[in-house]
């Protein structure tokens, strides 16, 4: 009897075979062993003159608290020198595969959140620099962010190796499980962050188990509803964003009763901007809540002296509030080197860079541009400011639960990767073996030694007056 054969199957079975070809030929090309190479190059740039063209963009004010903020520690400077180390992972090896990058990938850009479903995934959580590029550039500042989080944590070296050791390892496992897995199932997939506990609750002592829980717990009480009680007062019978400068700078600290309008009246319509950036049924809900007050916010530590502002809008049941966090979106430090975005507004850029990696995004993420035209044309994304958000004490870790850490996030980000590049390519050229795992942990513990030069270039800096850091803010 005659077997028939597919077309369709036939082209399937050629593509897998394909695309494994091209894994292997990449390996060819660039081994996995050349990945553990780092020299600074002889034209490195100054890394302090990085910064500095960098606080160029941003709030003049806010430009010592973001120095301030990285002379906290190795780790602090390691968190905002996203644009330093892109230079150096220019010169380094590539495997000539691309994804969607997250463009800073450091362990302390994971967390917890909650899914449009009510549940708590974990995944990455900022993508300011996301742009497509190699994939191992994202690995390679993940796994060197472990070493130095485990040397902040005065791990022994072979903790600090273990932690590097199983970041890598999932991310090349969980890599080769997604290649056999077909593109649905890929986008499906998502880290639900209980079902994780419940499942290896048993491989961790169980203080660190209820610990977690309470972190968990935690993370739940952080909504719009106790934002609304830490960050605003009653003025006049309404609720107003309190004065907590130079942090959280109310809009009515920024002018007169007159500006102070004039300011409203202009977010108003730069919010209509941002609502056509939402999908059809997402604008129906927004439409439900009134714009009622504004105030500029400090966040994170790279991010310090670029715009970020808070909005705060009512319901029209029980006054139901609802802040929108609406931070400013320049060019990813990545496009110098990986080539330029296909998007013309860079808030646009953030968004579908996180839509494309998160298996699960906010409802309210959405993009705008501000004076459009203009020398002061700037971009935007927006999302919720407070929607069950948290993230994992890294400095409270001990070696056992920074490895379990290390797992969780070398997984989510083959997850990210898998969902916007060839994901049977990656794993081909990463293999079976723990080539490219050895590779990385020696390049971590080079560029580890490199992070530490620039983060005593930057107290010098501090020290000779050439910056001003603020510290303590």
């Amino acid at each position: 009897m005659a077997v028939t054969t597919h077309p369709e199957q036939d082209t399937g079975a050629a593509t897998v075979a394909a695309r494994t070809a091209q894994g292997k030929a990449a390996r060819a090309a660039t081994p996995r062993s050349t990945h553990a190479d780092y020299q600074p190059s002889s034209d490195r740039s100054d890394p302090v003159e990085i910064l500095e063209r960098q606080a160029r963009t941003r709030v003049p004010d806010l430009v010592p608290i973001r120095y301030g903020r990285m002379l906290a520690s190795p780790f602090a400077f390691y968190r905002g020198g996203a644009a330093i180390m892109a230079e150096d992972l220019a010169s380094t090896p590539r495997s000539g595969l691309t994804v969607q990058c997250c463009g800073d990938a450091h362990l302390s850009n994971f967390g917890v959140f909650a899914s449009p479903e009510r549940r708590l995934v974990f995944d990455l959580n900022d993508f300011d620099e996301t742009l497509p590029g190699p994939w191992e550039w994202d690995v390679k500042r993940l796994a060197t962010s472990m070493l130095i989080a485990a040397q902040s944590n005065d791990c022994r070296k072979r903790d600090q190796r273990r932690a590097v050791l199983d970041c890598v390892s999932t991310y090349r496992t969980t890599m080769a499980r997604f290649a056999g897995s077909g593109d649905l199932d890929v986008w499906y997939s998502r880290i639900e962050i209980e079902s994780v506990l419940a499942q290896y609750a048993d491989q961790f002592r169980p203080r660190a188990v209820k610990d977690t829980r309470k972190l968990l717990a935690k993370a739940r009480t952080k909504n719009s509803s106790s934002a609304l009680t830490k960050l605003t007062e009653i003025v006049d019978g309404k609720p107003r964003i309190v004065d907590a400068s130079p942090l959280i700078v109310p809009i009515h600290k920024l002018g007169g009763a007159r500006e102070r309008e004039a300011m409203m009246d202009g977010v108003r319509r730069i919010l209509g901007v941002y609502r056509e950036s939402l999908p059809i049924e997402r604008r129906h809900l927004f439409d439900q809540f009134e714009f009622t007050d504004l105030a500029r916010k400090v966040v994170g530590v790279g991010s310090v002296g670029t715009e970020a502002w808070i909005a705060l809008f009512l319901g029209p049941v029980g006054n139901e509030p609802f802040f929108l966090q609406v931070k400013e979106a320049q060019p990813s430090v990545l496009e110098e080197y990986a080539g330029g975005s296909e998007f013309d507004n860079h808030g646009e850029r953030v968004v579908i860079g996180q839509r494309l990696m998160q298996a699960s995004s906010d409802i309210f993420l959405g993009w705008l541009r501000v004076d459009e035209g203009t020398e002061d044309q700037t971009d935007y994304y927006a999302r919720q400011l407070k929607d069950w958000k948290g993230a994992a004490e890294i400095d409270q870790m001990n070696p056992e639960a920074l490895a379990a850490y290390a797992r969780l996030c070398g997984g989510t980000l083959a997850r990210a990767h898998a969902r916007t590049g060839d994901r049977i390519a990656i794993a081909s050229y990463l293999g079976s073996s723990d080539a490219f795992d050895q590779a990385i942990v020696a390049f971590a513990r080079a560029y580890a030694e490199q992070n530490e030069r620039d983060y005593r270039a930057l107290e010098a800096a501090a020290e000779s007056g050439r910056i001003v850091a603020e510290t303590g803010v």
